[in-house]
């Protein structure tokens, strides 16, 4: 049992460093810091490497608990191994708390981690209107000026102004 507190235990710190960053990477996305936002994925990804070791160990660890108590390790949550702690309420505390603390980390995450995904998709969403805009500018209708000679002279209309301009 003291496995898997242990266990549960790292992998809810872990989660927190996870969490910390994605909390780092959230002003990042809004400045388009894009050196930094690689820097801080780089980051993130050897805390999630090591939360999978993390996992894979709990899973054994959690094995092992349910082949002891003859449970069936599809079937048996961490929540009813709390539960059959009664008789020993250190030890179910121990792992009501550690729980608790993985599961409120994991919740965070999640948010932070949705709240940054719709940002990126903004963002991306505003390079996309960049460009479209660029390229419509590119494609505008030229005036019918001519020339003596009968050469087109005329401007595309509304390039003079060099794109969009928000102080108007």
């Amino acid at each position: 049992m003291e496995n898997l507190i242990e266990v549960l235990d790292l992998e809810s710190r872990e989660y927190e460093n996870l969490l910390g960053l994605s909390m780092k990477k959230t002003p990042v996305v809004v400045a388009g810091e894009l050196e930094k936002l690689a820097k801080i994925t780089d980051e993130e990804q050897i805390v999630v490497g090591r939360i999978n070791r993390l996992e894979q160990k709990r899973q054994e660890v959690f094995t092992d608990i349910a082949n002891v108590m003859n449970k069936d390790v599809e079937t048996l949550l961490l929540t009813d191994l709390i539960e059959m702690l009664k008789s020993r309420p250190e030890e179910q505390q121990k792992l009501a708390r550690v729980h608790d603390r993985l599961r409120a980390a994991v919740y965070e995450v999640k948010k932070v981690n949705g709240q940054n995904a719709i940002l990126i998709q903004n963002a991306l969403e505003m390079v996309e209107f960049d460009m479209n805009m660029l390229q419509s500018m590119n494609t505008a209708p030229e005036t019918a000026n001519y020339n003596k000679g009968a050469y087109n002279t005329g401007t595309h209309i509304g390039m003079d102004a060099g794109g969009f301009d928000a102080k108007q």
